[in-house]
C-alpha cells in the first residue's frame, strides 16, 4: 500500500523565518566576461572577481582548486540556500565543510556567492529592491569559460545545491544538459508551476523585499512552467541525479536543551517534511518516465547542515561518475 504524504502548508512561511523597473536586455554577445580581480585566501582557495555582461556588475565567485593538481578537471558548482548572510564567503565554506572534503579531489570547485532570493535564474525584469538577475546567463554561459581558462578547467561540469539552492541545481540541470553532466540537490522542492510551488517561491522572495512577477512573471505566465523540473523531468535523462531529503523527525544531531531548539527541530523539521513531499513527487515522475536517479529518503532528519554535511560525500560517487573522475 502507498504511503500517504503529508504536507505542511504553512512551512512557506517557516523557509522564511530559517533563514524604477527596467526591462532587462543584456546581450551576452556584445562582451565577454572577464576575471577583474583574484584575492588568495589558500593554496586551494581563491576568491574571484568577475565582471559579467549579464549580470551589469562585478559578481564574486569563490573556487576550490585540488591540493595537488594533475592536468584539466572538471568542474563543480555548487549552490547555497536563501540564508547566504556573508556576501563574501560560502556556507558550503562555513558550514559545509566544502574545503576539507574536495582537498584531495582533482576537480574544481565553484561556489557561486548568490543576491538573497535569487532562484540561479534569469529575472524577465530588474526588480527595484533586489536588482538585477540574471543568474542563469551567468552560472552557464559567461563563468565556466572563465573558470575554465584561470583554472585549468576540461569543460565537463556537475552542480549540486541545497534547500532554495537543490530546487535552482536541479532547474538548471533540468534547463542546460549540455552544460551539466551531474546533479546533486539535497532537502529540496522541484515544482515551481503549481500553486503549492509558485507560492512558496513567491513567499520567499517577499520575505526579501522583492516582486515574484519580475522573476518569471505573472501566475500565468508560461515562464512558470517552463522552470518546473518536475513537469520538464523528461530532460534529466541522460543527467547522472542523485536527491537526498529527511522526514522532518530529529535525529543524531538534534537538541532540545539549547536556544535554538525551537529553529532547528521544529521550524527546520516542517520545512524538510515540505521538502520530502516535493522530493518524492519529482522520484515518482522520474520513475513514470524510466529515467534513473538516486534518491536518499533517510529516517530522520530535520532542514539543517549537519544532515547535508552528511549528504555531500554520499552523492559524491554520482558527481564523480558524471565529471569523469
Amino acid at each position: 500500500m502507498r504511503r500517504r504524504r503529508i504536507f505542511v502548508p504553512f512551512v512557506v512561511a517557516a523557509v522564511v523565518s530559517l533563514s524604477s523597473v527596467a526591462v532587462v536586455s543584456a546581450d551576452p554577445a556584445v562582451a565577454a566576461a572577464r576575471i577583474v580581480d583574484t584575492a588568495i585566501a589558500s593554496d586551494t582557495l581563491r576568491t574571484v572577481s568577475v565582471d559579467s555582461p549579464a549580470m551589469g556588475g562585478i559578481v564574486e565567485v569563490q573556487v576550490l582548486t585540488p591540493a595537488v593538481k594533475t592536468g584539466p578537471r572538471p568542474t563543480l558548482y555548487m549552490l547555497s540556500g536563501i540564508g547566504e548572510e556573508d556576501p563574501h564567503n560560502s556556507m558550503w565554506l562555513r558550514k559545509g565543510g566544502a574545503a576539507e572534503f574536495f582537498a584531495d579531489k582533482n576537480v574544481n570547485v565553484v561556489l557561486p556567492l548568490a543576491g538573497p532570493g535569487s532562484f540561479y535564474t534569469d529575472w524577465q525584469r530588474d526588480d527595484p529592491t533586489l536588482g538585477r538577475y540574471q543568474w542563469e546567463t551567468f552560472l552557464t554561459e559567461e563563468l565556466p569559460p572563465v573558470i575554465d581558462a584561470a583554472f585549468d578547467g576540461n569543460g565537463r561540469n556537475a552542480i549540486a545545491g541545497l534547500s532554495m539552492g537543490a530546487q535552482s541545481a536541479m532547474m538548471l540541470a533540468v534547463r542546460n544538459p549540455d552544460v551539466y553532466s551531474g546533479v546533486a540537490s539535497y532537502s529540496g522542492c522541484f515544482a515551481s508551476s503549481d500553486p503549492m510551488g509558485q507560492a512558496n517561491i513567491r513567499s520567499i522572495i517577499a520575505a526579501f523585499g522583492g516582486n515574484a512577477d519580475n522573476m518569471w512573471g505573472g501566475p500565468l505566465d508560461p515562464d512558470w512552467v517552463e522552470h518546473d523540473s518536475v513537469v520538464n523531468a523528461e530532460r534529466l535523462r541522460g543527467t547522472a541525479v542523485y536527491v537526498s531529503v529527511g522526514t522532518g523527525a530529529p535525529g543524531p544531531y538534534e537538541s532540545f536543551d539549547s536556544v535554538d531548539a525551537l529553529d532547528v527541530v521544529v521550524i527546520g523539521g516542517l520545512i524538510e517534511v515540505g521538502a520530502n513531499y516535493c522530493t518524492h513527487r519529482l522520484a515518482d515522475r522520474l520513475g513514470q518516465l524510466g529515467i534513473p536517479a538516486t534518491f536518499d529518503f533517510t529516517e530522520t532528519g530535520t532542514h539543517s547542515w549537519p544532515y547535508w554535511v552528511d549528504q555531500l560525500p554520499k552523492s559524491w560517487p554520482t558527481l564523480a561518475g558524471s565529471l569523469g573522475i
